[in-house]
């Protein structure tokens, strides 16, 4: 069984910072990789950032040198921290985990990130 909980969406001007958190509770299951997706009202859902099972990072162009995943091995936490953002960031984002056993794609329930004046 594996459980995405995610936290720290909200309303952010433009050139404002978010860090969205999510804690994962797994039993059973091996993950693979861990990473953020988001999806905007009619359009694709897409990976934003992620963790290979290596842990290396990969990130989307849009976001290179504003965004930053991290995780917290102990705390079983990964997080996403967003810098200078922009109305087009906006987006219902989504914590992903890759894992052993069915369904192997995991989602969280997904926390709403509205950059706006």
């Amino acid at each position: 069984q594996v459980q995405l909980v995610e936290s720290g969406g909200g309303l952010v001007q433009p050139g404002g910072s978010l860090r969205l958190s999510c804690q994962a509770s797994i039993s059973g299951v091996s993950i693979y990789a861990m990473g953020w997706y988001r999806q905007a009202p009619g359009k694709q859902r897409e990976l934003v950032a992620g963790f290979t099972s290596g842990g290396s990072t990969n990130y989307a162009d849009s976001v290179k040198g504003r965004f930053t995943i991290s995780r917290d091995n102990a705390k079983n936490t990964v997080y996403l921290q967003m810098n200078s953002l922009k109305p087009e960031d906006t987006a219902v984002y989504y914590c992903n985990a890759e894992g052993s056993v069915y369904p192997y794609d995991y989602w969280g329930q997904g926390t709403q990130v509205t950059v706006s004046s």
